[in-house]
């Protein structure tokens, strides 16, 4: 079993930045790809990035590259994702995940998740 606490959400004004982290505790997961995904009220949820742990090849969904950066730390056993120049359509819950298919972008291949943080870009 793998455990994900996500923290560092909150309020920002448009333009400004955040970084989310997810930190994982349980069995090893080394092989394991961690992604973040996020939920907007009313709306499905959507994927936002992912890193692969073994080799660190990163995605992302095209509304958020350039301006967010997904990064981990193994040894923390911590995923990182950075959000630079937030825009008020970036707000929602963002939830961190764990899959054992590397390079995944999809909601229903990732197996554990965190409980989310909330993230609210005002205009």
């Amino acid at each position: 079993q793998v455990q994900l606490v996500e923290s560092g959400g909150g309020l920002v004004q448009a333009g400004g930045s955040l970084r989310l982290s997810c930190a994982a505790s349980g069995r090893t997961f080394s092989g394991y790809a961690m992604g973040w995904f996020r939920q907007a009220p009313g709306k499905e949820r959507e994927f936002v990035a992912a890193i692969n742990r073994s080799g660190g090849s990163t995605y992302y969904a095209d509304s958020v590259k350039g301006r967010f950066t997904i990064s981990g730390d193994n040894v923390k056993n911590t995923v990182y994702l950075q959000m630079n120049s937030l825009k008020p359509e970036d707000t929602g819950v963002y939830y961190c995940a764990a899959t054992g298919v590397a390079g995944s972008t999809s909601r229903y291949e990732y197996a554990y998740w965190g409980q989310g943080t909330q993230v609210t870009v005002s205009s």
